[in-house]
């Protein structure tokens, strides 16, 4: 026997809700999606035209997808009709891939995901899944959607354009010698202006104007064929004069996109070339991609953001300004040493007033015997409080000389205390202790407020409890990325534009989320 099937038969059509587990994701997009307030929704509403999809509908059926690892606009318009899930979220609806792709891209969608964020980490602390004692904060690089191979580096601009400064001044200087140009009123005598190019470029064009007058009027032959002869080198000044105006546009476009950047894509502007870690060919390829910054408690992320700089240290001072918008930062800022710098730990301790748990990028190697031994190391050094100075290897003194300021490009100014030996000239271990040329003696820079900072941090991540929350760190923020790239299948962007890849980086981490609380909540017998 088998059992009842009849394609012949009519079934009527059934809700279904019905269909569904009692704990399918579908459920946990919907209660998370309608608990949005409606406020969040109004810049889509309009009161002309063809009605509109209802955002609330376009949000979970993108969500939804995403929790599912399709990331294309067409395959989301294919589960629409395929998935029973996604037929009672859309209940009915069957928005077009065009549709779909314009939606989660759109800026009012912004405020809509942040608003989610924002309430699913109250539902979060309300359920008691999270403590609120600490953030982890960590990096990663995921790929652009732009092409590999259309790059600019900002190094080869640099080179042509002074290339271009060079031959353009010299053109200048043989149109005035020869007499075809008039000195000019230059606003710099090292660079061409383009407007001043370009005037160079009116005074070519105006002297073959009035040589091909002179040929039109002449009935010389001798005398058109010298006229002919003579309009050559302006033409050929005035067809260079265009081609330095057209590439002086151009580099001065490439120096605007790079905006302290050192590389860009074509295909898509705001992605930064970075090394990978999925790296196929092990040649160390530069790909297009984005810095994703996120901040977790308990495997979930709270709150992120996108950066085009491939170093972690210098995004934390303005991801903690994004993390803020999203929640009230709690008492410990914990990250790797990546993130570990003076800069970083002033904005923590002074301007937030929180304890930031993150190593310097030196803690683990002055922790290994190696460096504790070594006696040229100027932390293994006897320092004499009294007189400030400090007692070399060979029993001199190192004292001290003046004040220094070194500032970074980025604007961080540093103080240092300079000491300086008395006589290395017959010291039998200086070549084991300084590289100074002969005559020159042994000197050592001493940042004071790095140092106390240093030794601050050392003294929170040896604490019992502060070091237990630093130790969870591997454990919270590092799965997140694991479970996205690994379980999620997502290591590419499907957008192209910061504003857009972060909309669509919202999209895909509280999917992860949902995800991840939902397997939480079954494991707990909850649902």
């Amino acid at each position: 026997m088998f059992k009842n099937y009849n394609m012949n038969q009519l079934v009527l059509p059934l809700d279904l809700e019905i269909r569904l587990h009692e704990n399918d994701i579908a459920f946990a997009v919907h209660h998370l999606v309608e608990s949005i307030p409606d406020e969040a929704f109004e810049p889509f509403t309009r009161t002309t035209g063809c009605p509109a999809y209802h955002p609330r509908m376009m949000m979970k059926i993108i969500l939804c997808a995403y929790t599912q690892s399709v990331f294309s606009g067409r395959k989301i318009e294919g589960l629409l009709q395929d998935s029973l899930r996604m037929m009672w979220l859309a209940q009915g609806n069957e928005p077009s891939y065009r549709t779909i792709n314009r939606f989660r891209v759109h800026p009012a969608v912004t405020p809509i995901l942040k608003q989610a964020f924002v309430t699913f980490h109250c539902h979060l602390v309300e359920m008691g899944e999270i403590k609120e004692e600490a953030i982890f904060i960590d990096g990663t690089k995921l790929e652009a959607n732009a092409n590999r191979y259309t790059f600019v580096w900002r190094k080869s601009v640099e080179r042509y354009s002074a290339s271009l400064v060079e031959k353009s001044n010299l053109l200048y200087e043989e149109l005035v010698a020869q007499e075809i140009l008039p000195e000019i009123e230059r606003e710099s005598p090292d660079e061409l202006t383009i407007p001043e190019l370009e005037h160079i470029g009116d005074v070519l064009e105006e002297r073959i104007a009035s040589i091909n007058q002179e040929i039109e009027t002449s009935s010389d032959t001798q005398e058109r064929k010298r006229l002919r002869s003579e309009r050559k080198q302006p033409h050929l000044f005035r067809k260079k004069v265009a081609e330095f105006v057209e590439r002086k546009r151009k580099y001065a476009v490439h120096k605007e996109t790079f905006d302290g950047r050192n590389s860009y894509s074509k295909t898509d502007t705001d992605a930064t070339f970075m090394r990978m870690k999925e790296d196929h060919m092990q040649n160390g390829q530069l790909k297009p991609g984005y810095n994703v910054q996120i901040a977790t408690e308990g495997q979930y992320t709270l709150a992120y953001d996108i950066y085009p700089n491939p170093t972690d240290a210098r995004t934390l001072i303005p991801f903690l300004d994004e993390v803020a918008s999203y929640l009230t930062l709690p008492e410990h800022i914990v990250a790797d040493a990546g993130y570990g710098s003076q800069e970083n730990y002033q904005e923590i301790l002074m301007r937030r007033g929180r304890t930031p748990l993150i190593p310097y990028t030196m803690f683990q190697k002055e922790k290994t015997r190696k460096w504790r031994d070594n006696p040229f190391n100027l932390t293994n050094w006897s320092y004499d409080e009294t007189t400030d100075q400090f007692i070399c290897p060979n029993g001199q003194d190192v004292t001290f000389r003046y004040m220094s300021k070194r500032t970074d490009r980025y604007g961080f100014t540093r103080d240092f205390k300079v000491y300086e030996s008395e006589s290395c000239d017959d010291c039998p271990l200086r070549s084991l202790c300084t590289k100074a040329e002969n005559g020159r003696h042994r000197q050592v820079r001493v940042n004071v407020s790095w140092e106390e900072q240093k030794e601050q941090v050392k003294g929170l991540l040896s604490d019992q409890k502060t070091g237990k929350i630093y130790a969870r760190r591997k454990t919270d923020v590092e799965p997140v990325f694991g479970n996205l790239k690994a379980n999620l299948g997502f290591t590419r962007f499907s957008v192209r534009g910061k504003a857009k890849v972060k909309r669509e980086l919202g999209f895909i981490l509280m999917a992860l989320n949902l995800r991840k609380w939902l397997t939480q909540s079954i494991a707990r017998g909850a649902i």
